[in-house]
């Protein structure tokens, strides 16, 4: 049986130790083949099949402590009669993985249907009905949207934020303003007294616990008890602790030791207030890192101009069925992907390929949905709707990239997994050596360091550190037109020893272009020219399309046309007897080829393709044609060596030709004479001593070898089957794009190294000086609440960082107008 994937939108994980808790929870399940979580996106992607299920992963995630979000939407279902048409509606809706529970009521034609969120699109719903029989469309048009969700999420963090600063300022200036201002202290102890401060410090801390802090507690200590502590057990583990010993240095100070007696509601009050900014903070951060994928949802159309019985009418865009005629009039954004069979006009596909300029459309022509058409009117047949456009793909691969786990996060997962119980640990054992060997008040001092270990130690900028990088720096590679299928072809690239390129239509147009055309003495070339396409426009050859499209249709009928086989082509244009062939067709007609014999001598030495053309027996000229080389390879080729990059070139060229074309390139190595099935033995051999390759290709041909490279890299002209044998995907046919995907390649491998430099770096640096190591040297312990800034601010100094992405500058832009 074929392995299922899904996905789901977590609730409740908080840090990078909580990712490792749902994986384990998730592979734990007999049937789960692979489990991959991301902190980012607070999402896990789950291939699995029997006797694994969706109900049961939801199950094990809900007992593990971290739920799957549940969605319900209702569907107006057309067409039932009956309890079997109930029945049949019902199977269908629960046959689409993802589906957690299906209500059918006949009485009012509706479906009510319950789904993991992130496991299952609208559309597949709509689908699955439809493909039943059974027409569907949406009843809650207003359901929320998914990329909606932090801004919502940011909104009431907000408030809880504002509600636990009003409450906790009073208790901090209570307590710290008397040890910062001495005489504030004094005219509280003369005025209200310390007792009644305490009271009013216990009351607004207790306030602040029990509401806008309560989730610490609700999900840190079930953690805890679990054996599975995260970081809201470390907030409330630290936080309780400052809070119980001062509630009892309130109300019992009789227990405490002589000379310990004082409170730290201010720190159990703050502390909350300042992860609540941080995680208000990361929750804005976080929603900015998920703007490419709300740039492309953007792009979608909401509703299409379509015919329908000779009218034009608009219809939602779930409606738009395979080869109905869309109406896009200028100015708009083309609803799906078609064939345009009437009208002309330039098309904006920027958002798509990265390139900048418009490109003309005319009958024939493919348009894609979600650009944006210029001036004139298209009418074209839809081909591909829904799930199978363009954008749809677009945005499946990029949600797929970004929920990616790179080899470098693996590393990552094992630390934290271990890293929260070590410092509870740690804290543990601050506090029992600052008890036994502190300076008086000795309790005092181990309850300080034992807290600030705790709420230091919080491994939120670990979790974050990897997928918020690899968020924001595969989508502003979508922006670009570099489409990342596979997320872990980020860190392949960075290791990339050689490019490997296809050189027909990869570094080559891809089809034959009349390159030469040197004329004999006595002959007018425009003359000539036309002579010898009229000959050649009753050829087949690929060589005589070439021919006759340098022409440029002025060419008049050849009479008398015989074909050579092997040799070349005869024909009568305006009275003069035409021959264009090889050298052996003038040698055979015994044409003596004169100076243009070294001419074309001197061409196939170029790796270009001699023909000879004569006139009534005489030599008249020697034609070169070939594959041209794209305008923009060489400074591809420059821009990998300035990287660092050797290039090779796979051809199937005589060695001779290819050396040629190598030269004038600057390639490094070149495996010619290679027949379509021998590629992946030519990326062997350029593998040879460990060498990583990536591989360039566009076509049918290429798929094996774009599968067996290191990094398979796919231009976007090229086929399906190439893209999906694909690890990267550029969206133009221009080679500058390859150049970019190393770029950010590059650049979003350097931010996660930045990021785990920092993460690792601070917890490191900053667990001894809140454990009080360099107490008997400097004097140096750390403040509760200092700890508690200091760790949300690490957090949003990650996301701050892997923002920055989204500025990243392309390598070489896109300039060139798409044919």
């Amino acid at each position: 049986m074929t392995a299922q994937t899904t996905q789901f939108q977590i609730e409740g994980m908080t840090c990078a130790a909580c990712v490792g808790r749902v994986e384990k929870a998730l592979t734990s399940v007999a049937g789960v083949q692979d489990a991959a979580v991301n902190l980012a996106t607070e999402t896990a992607r789950v291939s699995y099949d029997a006797p694994a299920d969706v109900p049961g992963l939801i199950d094990r995630l809900k007992s593990a402590g971290y739920p799957a979000r549940i969605e319900t939407v209702t569907l107006d279902i057309e067409g039932m009669t009956c309890a079997s048409c109930v029945g049949r509606v019902d199977k269908a809706l629960e046959a689409v993985p993802g589906v957690i529970r299906v209500a059918v009521n006949l009485a009012n034609e509706t479906a009510q249907v319950e789904y993991a969120e992130g496991a299952v699109n609208l559309s597949d719903l709509l689908n699955a009905a439809k493909s039943a029989g059974y027409p569907a469309k949406p009843r809650d048009t207003g359901a929320k949207q998914v990329e909606n969700r932090k801004e919502e999420e940011a909104k009431a963090l907000r408030k809880r934020l504002i509600l636990a600063a009003a409450l906790a300022l009073p208790v901090f200036i209570l307590e710290m303003g008397g040890h910062l201002v001495p005489a504030f202290h004094h005219w509280i102890d003369m005025t209200i007294g310390q007792q009644t401060s305490w009271l009013l410090q216990f009351v607004l801390t207790t306030l602040v616990l029990i509401g806008p802090g309560l989730s610490f507690y609700t999900k840190g200590f079930p953690a805890l008890f679990k054996g599975a502590p995260d970081m809201n057990s470390l907030v409330a583990v630290g936080t309780a602790a400052a809070y119980g010993f001062s509630v009892v240095a309130t109300f019992a100070p009789q227990v405490l030791p002589g000379g310990t007696r004082a409170v730290y509601f201010e720190s159990a009050a703050v502390i909350v207030v300042l992860i609540l900014l941080g995680r208000y903070l990361e929750a804005r951060a976080k929603g900015r890192t998920g703007q490419a994928i709300r740039k492309l949802l953007g792009l979608q159309v909401k509703t299409a101009r379509v015919e329908r019985e000779g009218t034009a009418v608009d219809l939602p865009i779930e409606e738009v069925q395979p080869g109905d005629i869309v109406l896009v009039r200028p100015g708009e954004r083309i609803a799906v992907d078609g064939a345009v069979i009437e009208g002309k006009s330039y098309v904006d596909e920027s958002m798509i390929t990265g390139e900048p300029l418009p490109v003309a459309k005319e009958q024939g022509a493919h348009v894609v949905g979600g650009t944006v058409n210029g001036t004139g009117m298209l009418r074209f047949q839809a081909e591909k709707v829904g799930n199978d456009t363009m954008l749809a793909q677009i945005i499946r691969m990029v949600e797929q990239a970004q929920g990616a786990k790179l080899p470098i996060q693996g590393m990552v997962d094992r630390i934290t997994l271990w890293f929260v119980p070590v410092v509870m640990g740690v804290a543990l054992l601050t506090m029992i050596a600052w008890a036994a060997f502190g300076p008086s008040p000795a309790l005092t001092h181990a309850l300080v360091a034992g807290v600030a270990v705790l709420i230091i130690a919080c491994p939120c900028a670990m979790g974050l550190a990897t997928p918020t990088s690899i968020m924001v720096g595969t989508g502003r590679a979508a922006e670009m037109g570099v489409l990342f299928r596979k997320g872990d072809a980020l860190q392949a690239l960075e290791g990339v020893d050689v490019v490997a390129l296809d050189k027909t239509g990869t570094l080559t147009e891809g089809h034959p272009a009349l390159t030469d055309f040197v004329v004999a003495d006595g002959f007018d070339r425009a003359d000539l020219l036309r002579k010898v396409a009229a000959v050649e426009a009753l050829s087949e050859h690929p060589i005589a399309r070439a021919i006759v499209a340098a022409a440029e249709g002025q060419v008049p009928e050849a009479e008398n046309f015989g074909s050579v086989t092997g040799y070349g082509v005869i024909g009568t244009v305006d009275g003069a007897r035409v021959m264009v062939g090889a050298d052996r067709l003038m040698t055979r007609r015994k044409v003596d080829m004169g100076p243009l014999e070294a001419a074309g001598k001197a061409l196939a030495q170029a790796g270009k393709t001699p023909l000879y053309a004569a006139v009534d027996g005489q030599i008249a000229a020697v034609i070169a044609v070939s594959d041209p080389v794209k305008a923009t390879t060489k400074e591809v080729i420059a821009a990998f060596h300035a990287k660092g990059l050797q290039v090779a070139m796979i051809t199937g060229d005589n060695q001779a030709t290819a050396q040629a074309i190598a030269a004038e390139l600057g390639i490094d190595h070149v495996v010619a004479e290679v027949l379509p099935q021998g590629k992946v033995e030519a990326l062997q051999s350029l593998q040879a001593g460990g060498r990583k390759v990536a591989f360039v290709g566009d076509g049918i041909n290429d798929a094996p070898a774009l599968a067996h490279a290191d990094v398979g890299i796919a231009v976007g002209s090229g086929t399906d089957v190439a893209i999906e044998s694909a690890d990267v995907v550029l969206m133009s046919g221009d080679l500058r794009g390859v150049v970019n995907a190393f770029g950010i390649s590059g650049r979003t491998m350097t931010n996660i190294k930045q990021n785990l430099f920092w993460a690792f770096g601070y917890n490191t640096a900053l667990i001894p000086v809140a454990a009080g190591v360099f107490y008997p040297l400097f004097g140096w312990q750390l403040s509760p609440m200092l700890a508690a800034g200091a760790m949300a601010m690490s957090s949003v100094f990650v996301l701050s960082n892997a923002l920055r992405l989204r500025r990243v500058k392309p390598d070489l832009q896109l300039t060139e107008k798409k044919g």
